[in-house]
């Protein structure tokens, strides 16, 4: 194997990639929003949208398989531009058919005519994504590269918005920069291929081995967008558009806790693959069970702390007019370490092992679900029982992927690896930690400082408690520093 990343860099580099996906948005949405107005705001979003469907086509399941098939072959530079060239082509086919029903449905439409060109804009996205071949760089580790180069774009796509966007009639040139900050750095990818594969044609190209699994995949995300978009659409059908607000401003939230959680399992899937490829199943089965028992040290004390200070983090996010998303909030939080385990089981072992059928089943049991849960709970509850419904869809998912995984024990034994944590250390130190910052809700401060200093204590007493309780993997986590600071 050629020269291997860290894990723990890895981690946190896409850590660092995902969360600025969150916060550069952030940063310009309240100078933005005021210059756009809703309806230059409303324009550039729902032209967003409709692409974002398209480019779901054009990737099928592309991006995720892709990563798989480069990691099994990454040492063979022969072998892994064979595999590139393979998938790139399979990609650009299925961009090319995305695009004929895009402009067709951009032509089509009415209202999207009359903003043809913010549309070719925005659509611009498939084209990116293709010749950027992220999934390459993500099979070989190259995390730090990945999220080096996105926020240098995002920075300058940061300025750009101060210096270009100044009147209402600025939201192409928005629609354009947005386009700068998420696609521009896949020219870069494109550019640097040529130290990584040949591009010299084969002449044996074998696309049929690939097809079934990208196909499961697809089939995966599809599921995936359609159940997790499924309470927000059944919510607007049976309730008001108020409770549709509420329930989002819960759901993000969760969705940028979620996105730390689960960085950890997108770095681990080159990494299991390559282990499986090889046979060095002792490796895949090790690094299977520290994965789980970082996602229960990192996961709960989240879920714990946003479970207390839930009304600060829903009025600091969208307003006091708010309140009635906290209880929604705080019943969604178990799922983000249900999300985070799920990642492992699902990204890291089942579909290492080439059982990506079976993620998907698991993905269409949540869905079910997620379905009944909400046509009976939404018309007595509204906001609330679609977040039960929520809950309920993870953990089906949980434990579907349990049950499946059982069956390769003999590989990796994922329930030795949940019974190996120790959660009596982790839930003692959440438990002294709570008590430590449970005052801090009474501060009669903004919820922005009572958040930092609440947060601040937390999570510096749980990391005090789990040193002195000794808990294995948080002293492991520890010995890098300990190093690099002659401890």
């Amino acid at each position: 194997m050629s020269k291997q990343k860290s894990i723990k860099v890895n981690f946190i580099m896409n850590a660092i990639l995902t969360m600025s996906s969150f916060i550069f948005p952030l940063i310009t949405f309240p100078y933005v929003s005021r210059i756009l107005l809703p309806e230059g705001m409303g324009k550039v979003a729902l032209a967003t949208a409709v692409v974002a469907y398209f480019a779901l086509l054009a990737r099928l399941g592309i991006p995720m398989y892709g990563i798989r098939a480069c990691a099994e072959v990454r040492d063979d530079k022969t072998q892994l531009s064979k595999v590139v060239h393979e998938l790139f082509l399979i990609n650009l086919g299925m961009t090319a058919f995305s695009y004929l029903l895009y402009f067709g449905t951009v032509f089509a439409v009415p209202s999207f005519r009359t903003e043809a060109v913010l549309y070719f804009i925005i659509g611009s996205t498939l084209f990116f994504e293709t010749i950027g071949v992220e999934w390459l760089y993500k099979g070989l580790e190259e995390y730090s590269y990945i999220t080096y180069r996105s926020i240098f774009f995002k920075i300058i796509a940061l300025i750009a918005t101060f210096l270009f966007i100044h009147t209402g009639e600025d939201y192409i040139k928005y629609g354009a920069i947005t386009i700068l900050a998420a696609s521009a750095s896949n020219l870069l990818n494109f550019y640097n291929l040529r130290k990584y594969i040949t591009f010299k044609p084969f002449s044996d190209y074998s696309f049929k081995p690939h097809i079934k699994s990208i196909l499961i995949f697809f089939a995966t995300t599809c599921a995936i967008v359609v159940y997790t978009q499924l309470n927000t659409v059944i919510l607007g059908l049976m309730k008001t558009n108020a409770d549709v607000g509420l329930y989002d401003s819960a759901m993000k939230i969760k969705n940028i806790l979620v996105s730390v959680v689960t960085a950890l399992g997108a770095v681990l899937l080159p990494r299991a693959s390559y282990y499986v490829k090889q046979g060095l199943m002792e490796d895949f089965s090790r690094i299977s069970a520290k994965a789980i028992h970082f996602v229960c040290i990192l996961a709960l004390p989240l879920m714990v702390y946003f479970m207390l200070f839930a009304t600060n983090g829903i009025h600091f996010l969208s307003g006091n007019r708010f309140d009635g998303a906290i209880l929604p909030m705080q019943i969604i939080m178990p799922t983000i370490f249900l999300i985070g385990l799920t990642n492992i089981i699902g990204l890291q072992v089942l579909v290492p092992l080439g059982k990506e059928k079976e993620v998907f089943y698991s993905v269409v049991g949540g869905g079910i679900v997620d379905l009944l849960a909400c046509l009976i709970l939404i018309p007595h509850y509204s906001v609330v029982g679609a977040a039960v419904g929520n809950l309920l869809a993870e953990a089906t998912v949980f434990v579907l992927q349990i049950y499946y995984v059982k069956k390769y024990r003999d590989k990796v034994d994922i329930a030795v690896a949940l019974r190996s944590v120790e959660y009596g250390k982790i839930f003692l130190a959440i438990g002294v930690a709570s008590m430590a910052t449970w005052q801090c809700k009474a501060l009669n401060w903004k919820d922005f400082f009572v958040l930092i200093l609440a947060g601040t204590m937390f999570f510096t007493v749980y990391g005090i408690c789990l040193y002195l309780v000794k808990e294995k993997l948080f002293l492991e986590l520890l010995v890098p520093l300990k190093r690099k600071f002659n401890i």
